[in-house]
């Protein structure tokens, strides 16, 4: 019996998995996953430029018109759901401004969202600015969502705490401050002149199976008391529903150069990053950072984490739908590099780390890779071969790739890369 078959036959004889209550299971459905490269079984590549009605796409322009649109609602169908509405209004609200941050080489301001509706509910996202003080004109803008809080990712110990809508409060310490500094690198990122724009993913939706009162969503339907996954919505597609909004606020600071703008995402928020890259076409580059499965990875590899874990330990991140490929990945009639498709012709960004086999990192450059059938319409420099490659591997051009040493992270040896990528194409 090989790996998926067990696989199949545990789903079989635990119908109601539910890892928040029974961690034994948890670990027994860990402990059947697959980091054996000739384990696995051969699967099919489907082409993103076959339409529904089964004819071919033959142009960009056909592309841009028809099948990308199908592939969109295929997403929203099966993975993240439906997006969001807008609120009524949208209010931004000054909080500070300190224009010799980071010792005089930045100024940085911090600015609330209240998304407000009309029947009196209102929501509010805390937002960290950063941008060259001794900038000449508009600077070029990284945007994320961070996980821990705007004072987590910074060396300046005066930052607000964010992200207090989450259920876990030990990052709200003074000893937190700065504990994922490392994964933006906002010093290096003045340096090279670029801005930088962030607010935490748990302001948006709080990560926990539980988060939906305390949502985006809260503003737009009573949620309170629901928990778990949901028919319609996501909280991924509530993140990716956040970096269009953070898009909208740079649009607004005139310091800022919103016609070049890099979205970035880690782990979870990389798959993040490749949905709102794909639904949001301002965002001129586009980086997936050990994104994995339902990011980057190839789906059908079934390597490292899959939706047997996925979808049961954060059953919130994708739509209810997604479950029906538990364990049944050949099912689907796509795979992430149709997501990927979506992005082009803007600049696509994949990171793999070595030690990262969860993420399986040589399924996420064949995602990247596979993508290509799609940005080659429109005469992109695509990546050349489907082979695996080599540990410190660095390809910058329209679909750009790199696999680093070490572990699942978010580092400066990505951040070089990504800024070389941005000064080539800004």
């Amino acid at each position: 019996m090989n790996y998926v078959e067990r696989i199949k036959e545990f789903v079989a004889t635990h119908k109601n998995m539910d890892f928040y209550t029974d961690r034994a299971c948890e670990r027994e459905v860990v402990g059947l996953l697959n980091y054996d490269e000739s384990a696995i079984l051969p699967y099919t590549v489907e082409s993103p430029l076959l339409k529904a009605d089964g004819s071919r796409v033959a142009s960009a322009e056909e592309w841009k018109n028809s099948r990308r649109q199908e592939i969109i609602e295929l997403f929203k169908n099966e993975l993240y759901g439906a997006v969001p509405p807008m609120p009524d209004a949208v209010e931004y609200k000054e909080i500070s401004c300190k224009k010799d941050a980071l010792n005089g080489k930045a100024v940085r301001k911090e600015i609330d969202i209240v998304f407000k509706i009309n029947n009196g509910k209102q929501h509010t996202v805390p937002v960290l600015l950063y941008f060259p003080a001794d900038a000449k004109g508009k600077v070029p803008v990284f945007i994320n969502l961070n996980f821990k809080g705007n004072h987590t990712i910074t060396s300046e110990k005066d930052v607000r705490m964010t992200g207090l809508l989450n259920d876990d409060k030990s990052f709200l310490t003074e000893e937190q401050r700065s504990c994922h500094a490392f994964r933006n690198s906002i010093e290096m990122v003045i340096a090279r002149g670029y801005g930088c724009c962030t607010a935490s993913y748990n302001d948006f939706f709080p990560d926990h199976i539980d988060g939906w009162s305390d949502s985006i969503y809260s503003l737009f339907g009573d949620f309170n008391g629901y928990s778990r996954g949901h028919e319609k919505y996501s909280s991924i597609g509530a993140w990716a529903w956040g970096c269009s909004r953070l898009m909208d606020l740079v649009e607004e600071i005139k310091e800022f150069d919103s016609s070049k703008t890099v979205l970035h995402g880690h782990s979870r928020l990389g798959k993040t990053a490749l949905w709102a890259g794909a639904l949001d076409e301002r965002f001129k580059i586009v980086i997936a950072n050990n994104s994995g499965l339902g990011g980057a990875a190839m789906t059908k590899r079934r390597f490292g984490e899959l939706y047997v874990y996925l979808v049961t330990a954060m059953p919130h991140w994708f739509i209810k739908r997604t479950a029906f490929y538990i364990a049944n990945e050949e099912a689907q009639n796509f795979d992430q590099h149709f997501l990927m498709s979506l992005i082009a012709p803007r600049k696509l960004v994949v990171a793999s780390a070595e030690n990262d086999i969860w993420s399986d990192p040589y399924g996420e450059y064949l995602g990247a890779f596979h993508a290509g059938e799609v940005y080659s319409l429109f005469g992109a420099d695509v990546l050349k071969s489907s082979h695996r490659q080599a540990v410190g591997t660095v390809i910058t051009s329209d679909i750009s790739y790199h696999i680093r040493p070490g572990k699942h992270a978010q580092n400066e040896i990505d951040w070089l890369h990504y800024l070389d990528i941005a000064d080539k194409f800004f």
